[in-house]
């Protein structure tokens, strides 16, 4: 299966790729096939089960789901227009959907959290129904959000555990694993994003690529910049207040001064993941890096590098994000993405491990020392759980984006002072998240049910 750098990196809206985005995504795709059946509908039903109904309130998974059937999308999402049709559906009991004409549904009664078992396919899985006049289901369809912002039906879940997960893509390097992009990366003499940029050619022009990448760094960059100019409290009720602002007037009153200690590099990373998950929380635009949850590393890593390293350009932006694609595609396609699959080892461990990759090949490594920076970052997250305070994105995951940032740049340091030969490789470091995460107490997968999310107040 080709995952293209544009499916790693989506522009979305927060605060989660799994438990926002996804449903969004899922009531679109419902939206498209109740235009394509010959039924007269009537009315709208939903239920959300495992990780989607126990984090659902805090993760604005109910307000995704019915806005996604009010004909809403992440890419274009318009906060005030969301509002107000938010506010007309509760008001008036029912959904104007796009194509279709007037839906009932009652956001009371036709939204139902499932506290039962999860689905079997993932756990995060929702069923959206739609009924006719008398009430009966004429149409039904289940949907998993298997993490940032990826979205399968059942159907298409037992068709990717199938052959189909084994066929190739159609590409010019059909990598699956790091050692086989290690192979052809020595065979090609090409550096691992120009592999990437290959592969994509088969689907777009160098023009629309160069477009869409640089759109990813403008939606990211300007997110962090947003962050650093907002203050006040975050929603949801734990009343966290955003510190980006302070803390960026404290470091630039700080610039210039013999008092400055080298550490506080630390802090300016911090700082750039900080404002854009502080944004992702306020439910703000972000891009998937590679999910909501971890959204901010990478950017983070990036303008880090932008700001603090001589010789960086935003020529090479591209080729950072090529090449940390590659790696998260690695890491979806031979263990997960997602927090609700294999906490948060998934979730920022991934990231953290693409943003290293990214930096260890714009800062001048070979294939071997990118596959080892990737490596090191991942291997510092394992066994990782997700455990949010209040169901939010907020407690632990702003600060765990910084410190995921900070991994990144050292992991990706590292590897530049050696040669690329290390002892444990990246492939053996995927398959132990996957390990880990199947072996991890569901409690600690993006339910609320333990961890800090048990062991501080909520109040």
């Amino acid at each position: 299966m080709f995952l293209s750098v544009f499916d790693m990196f989506k522009v979305g809206v927060g605060p989660s790729s799994s438990h926002t985005m996804g449903p969004m995504v899922a009531a679109a795709r419902f939206l498209d096939k109740m235009r394509a059946s010959p039924f007269h509908f009537h009315g709208l039903r939903a239920s959300l089960h495992g990780s989607l109904a126990f984090t659902g309130v805090g993760h604005a998974t109910d307000r995704a789901t019915i806005l996604g059937l009010a004909g809403f999308e992440p890419a274009s999402y318009d906060a005030a227009k969301a509002e107000a049709a938010l506010k007309q559906i509760e008001e008036t009991h029912q959904i104007e959907a796009p194509g279709i004409g007037t839906l009932a549904f009652d956001p009371k009664k036709d939204l139902i959290f499932d506290y039962g078992p999860s689905l079997p396919g993932h756990a995060n899985g929702m069923i959206l129904k739609a009924t006719d006049a008398q009430g009966d289901v004429i149409m039904e369809e289940t949907y998993y959000s298997i993490g940032g912002g990826f979205v399968l039906t059942a159907g298409e879940m037992a068709e990717a555990g199938g052959a189909k997960a084994k066929a190739r893509a159609d590409v010019p390097y059909p990598f699956e694993t790091a050692s086989e992009m290690l192979e052809m990366a020595a065979r090609s003499g090409l550096a691992i994003a120009q592999m990437k940029l290959a592969n994509e050619l088969k689907f777009r022009s160098k023009a629309e690529i160069d477009k869409g990448i640089a759109r990813l760094w403008e939606v990211m960059n300007n997110c962090i910049t947003r962050g650093m100019q907002t203050d006040g409290i975050l929603p949801g009720g734990l009343k966290v207040r955003r510190r980006a602002k302070g803390i960026h007037e404290a470091l630039m009153a700080e610039r210039g001064l013999n008092m400055t200690a080298p550490h506080t590099i630390n802090d300016w990373m911090s700082l750039y993941a900080m404002a854009v998950n502080e944004e992702n929380a306020a439910g703000g635009q972000v891009v998937t890096a590679p999910t909501n949850g971890a959204a901010g590393v990478l950017p983070a890593t990036i303008r880090y590098w932008l700001d603090h390293v001589p010789g960086a350009s935003t020529a090479q932006v591209g080729e950072f994000l090529l090449t940390a694609a590659a790696i998260g595609g690695l890491c979806k396609h031979n263990a997960s993405i997602s927090g609700a699959e294999c906490g948060c080892q998934a979730e920022v461990g991934s990231a953290a491990a693409m943003s290293a990759a990214g930096l260890c090949a714009v800062m001048g490594g070979t294939p071997m020392q990118v596959e080892n920076a990737a490596e090191i970052a991942l291997e510092h997250h394992l066994g990782m759980t997700c455990d949010p305070v209040n169901g939010l994105v907020q407690v632990p995951c702003i600060e765990r984006n910084g410190l995921g940032a900070i991994k990144a740049v050292s992991a990706a340091s590292l590897a530049l002072r050696g040669d690329g030969v290390h002892l444990v490789s990246l492939d053996a470091c995927i398959e132990t998240l996957r390990q880990t995460g199947h072996d991890m107490h569901e409690k600690y997968k993006e339910t609320s049910l333990g961890g800090l999310a048990v062991n501080v107040p909520n109040c």
